[in-house]
């Protein structure tokens, strides 16, 4: 597949910087739709600032968001009403989450930033039975299917965000102020180890530089 020249892929890339928009939201309404209409516990992990969070106490009794930013975990209690269902932290996601169990935990754009299969291992442990588990996650493009995708998405990406910013320039959004790392694991890899820990699971590669796991613990 032919690269653009750097001077095109420099021009797009000062065009997505003046038109930002959050990918990861972009994604939420379609996350919900894999939940319960009702669920009691939830936790949202790498929970940034603090949007799915806050979506999903509209559904939840509670919800625990869990960031190990603290910078943007204060700016996620800031943006939630006082008498929302939500409690955020700032904790590792291996070692730092609660010891309970959860009808619902959600990972938006955050496993690459850990070890995958101890990621997995741990978020199964605190799943209740019957619980289900959501992972956005992002891939290192490796196969021609992969780049096929991205360049599909290149287009859509900069008309979207000229789309929602109604043509203006825009600062970025809050939720995307957090830290940020490339992926360093193809989606072939992340099916297989995903599968060895989670039998079952269903992944799917997205728009947008994206891949979506499900699971349910029977």
């Amino acid at each position: 597949m032919t690269t653009p020249p750097p001077r095109v892929l420099r021009a797009l890339d000062r065009f997505n910087a003046a038109h930002p928009w959050d990918h990861n939201a972009h994604y939420h309404p379609w996350i919900l739709r894999q939940l319960p209409r009702r669920f009691g516990r939830a936790l949202d992990v790498g929970s940034g600032s603090g949007d799915l969070a806050r979506l999903l106490a509209t559904r939840a009794g509670t919800v625990h968001g869990v960031d190990s930013d603290p910078k943007i975990t204060a700016r996620a209690q800031g943006l939630t009403p006082p008498a929302a269902l939500v409690t955020f932290t700032t904790a590792d996601a291996l070692t730092g989450l609660p010891a309970d169990s959860y009808d619902v935990i959600t990972c938006t754009a955050t496993i690459h930033h850990l070890p995958f299969t101890e990621a997995l291992t741990v978020f199964r442990r605190h799943l209740a039975p019957g619980g289900t588990l959501v992972i956005l996650g992002l891939s290192r493009p490796t196969t021609p299917g992969d780049h096929l995708l991205g360049a599909a998405a290149a287009p859509l990406n900069a008309a979207t965000g000229w789309l929602k910013n109604k043509g203006r320039t825009a600062p970025r959004p809050v939720s995307m102020t957090a830290v940020t790392r490339p992926a360093d694991m193809s989606f072939p890899d992340i099916v297989r180890e995903a599968h060895a820990v989670l039998p079952g699971a269903r992944l799917r590669r997205r728009l947008f530089w994206r891949y979506t796991l499900v699971w349910r613990h029977r």
